[in-house]
């Protein structure tokens, strides 16, 4: 049996990160090891992450799942705001939290992030001593090559443009612009356009705080955001990374280079379909391989 509970801890600037712990049967009086995840792009817990922290509890990890300042049950604003740098001071957080938890062996914390998160998930396990293991799914590679590929080059001055009228009218003190996370209409503004997008951000993720919007100034700090060249630092701690073979968001050509980038010990998974894949149809594949990869080198014995 695994028993889950609400639970929260302050963040950077003091900011309320709200989640869900996650604790399997005690099976002995020892701590277990742990495992700490968050969403990606504009996501929030709700979205198909209960059942991968399901899998991981039940295979004995304590895991912490937690919704991004400024999303979901997290306090923070402007809502809708995505920094991915606060984002990863946040996870720290998040970490020392876990430290705290008795049932938790704070030796043995290991790392689960799926696309942007992917992403941190590479920046944190380099950068955090703490973090013994990491798994990083469908991960952002690159911001600003996902940004050059998915804007056409006709539009990428109007697009930059757009970004800096908001920088003036921000400085003014107005409050950012924003945009839908997807759409299928061309004259909305929006993060996300494919089908497969739009039905995994609006599927039924009951009375979750969710709204369809992100501030347009969270699309610009991903065009800045180059988490792969942190993955050559992440060794010796074992990296597994599980990758889409026709992923069009973070784009699995890039993937494959960071992968073969990485040093051991490291795996890697190809699952079939795009980058959604690994949420839905591909989650029994995803979610066994991240098991077996924590329950190698994060051990309960």
């Amino acid at each position: 049996m695994v028993s889950r509970y609400d639970i929260e801890f302050v963040g950077e600037q003091d900011v309320t990160i709200r989640g869900w712990l996650f604790a399997p049967a005690a099976t002995s009086s020892k701590p277990s090891p742990a495992i700490s995840m968050c969403h990606g792009f504009g996501a929030v817990k709700e979205h198909a992450l209960e059942k991968f922290a399901q899998a991981f509890a039940e295979a004995g990890f304590v895991v912490l799942v937690h919704d991004h300042r400024n999303f979901g049950a997290s306090d923070g604003v402007p809502r809708g705001d995505i920094d991915p740098w606060m984002q990863i001071a946040d996870w720290r957080r998040a970490i020392s939290f876990l430290e705290t938890v008795p049932e938790v062996d704070a030796s043995k914390i290991g790392i689960w992030g799926s696309s942007y998160s992917g992403g941190h998930a590479l920046v944190l396990a380099a950068t955090d001593n703490r973090v013994k293991c990491v798994v990083s799914q469908v991960p952002t590679i690159s911001g600003f090559e996902q940004s050059r590929r998915r804007i056409s080059p006709d539009n990428v001055a109007a697009f930059l443009e757009g970004m800096t009228a908001d920088m003036r009218l921000t400085h003014r003190g107005k409050a950012p612009a924003t945009q839908s996370v997807v759409s299928d209409d061309p004259g909305t503004p929006a993060a996300y356009r494919t089908r497969e997008a739009i039905d995994f951000y609006m599927r039924d993720i009951g009375t979750a705080n969710w709204n369809n919007t992100v501030t347009i100034r969270s699309s610009f700090a991903a065009r800045l955001y180059e988490p792969g060249t942190w993955i050559s630092r992440i060794s010796p701690k074992p990296l597994l990374m599980v990758i889409a073979n026709d992923d069009c968001v973070t784009l699995t050509d890039l993937e494959l280079r960071a992968y073969e980038d990485a040093l051991e010990p490291k795996r890697l998974v190809i699952i079939e379909g795009g980058h959604f894949a690994p949420y839905d149809i591909e989650f029994p594949t995803a979610s066994s391989a991240a098991v077996q990869w924590f329950q190698q080198h994060l051990p309960s014995f």
